[in-house]
């Protein structure tokens, strides 16, 4: 019963798609190495200053998030660069998982800037358990949970909704909107995501992450680093 699900689930991702040209997957290559790039340098910086000078107090947060978004893009760039097989497969569950968690990583230190207010608490906690849950999913059955994942993507990321008056309070003007504008950015990107027959639309959809996640990292810098000097 277990081999038989199994099975399917492999079918399930190794479903034929377009053959991506060898100049489509240089172009993904070169969009997730800028990603890792933003992730690994500023990423540093930002753990490293928040340490020592502007939020000890968040700096958990901070590298929870800035583990997710380098788990998000490795494990995104091992499932597109690799060649076709089983493996692939496995990797397909990891890459889809990687989503849940990054999304759920992005809140925590929006949400830590909150401190002790019961909405924050209370959309930690559903974001973080929606997450595990999309994470669970992926990872055992994706053959059930295929293009759902989307909306439940979209509605985990526009959840922050509910505090908007709070986050509004507590942000920088800058940071609000750049969280704002990095989840414009994502959803933009999913319609790229989509469409399978555009050429380019793997690289585009690459691309608008890149971008909703370094305008979150801009909104966090400003919040944490540039706001408390």
């Amino acid at each position: 019963m277990r081999g038989s699900a199994s099975r399917n689930a492999r079918a399930y991702i190794l479903r034929k798609r377009r053959a991506f040209t060898r100049a489509e997957l240089i172009a993904d290559g070169v969009v997730h190495g800028i990603g890792l790039l933003v992730a690994l340098v500023p990423g540093t910086i930002l753990l490293t200053v928040a340490l020592l000078q502007t939020a000890q107090d968040e700096i958990g947060a901070l590298a929870i998030y800035i583990g997710s978004f380098v788990t998000l893009l490795t494990a995104s760039m091992a499932f597109n660069l690799c060649p076709e097989g089983n493996f692939k497969a496995w990797l397909a569950r990891l890459d889809q998982a990687a989503i849940f968690l990054f999304i759920a990583g992005t809140y925590t230190p929006f949400l830590a800037v909150l401190g002790d207010v019961p909405v924050a608490e209370k959309l930690l906690l559903f974001v973080w358990a929606t997450a595990i849950v999309g994470v669970a999913l992926k990872l055992l059955v994706p053959q059930h949970f295929g293009r759902m994942a989307i909306p439940f993507y979209l509605a985990i990321g526009w959840s922050g909704v509910i505090a908007f008056h709070a986050l509004a309070a507590a942000l920088p003007t800058a940071a609000l909107w750049l969280l704002v504008a990095g989840g414009v950015a994502y959803s933009v990107g999913i319609v790229f995501h989509l469409w399978e027959r555009l050429r380019f639309q793997n690289v585009l959809w690459h691309t608008f992450v890149v971008i909703g996640a370094t305008l979150h990292l801009i909104a966090i810098f400003d919040a944490m680093i540039i706001s408390r000097l």
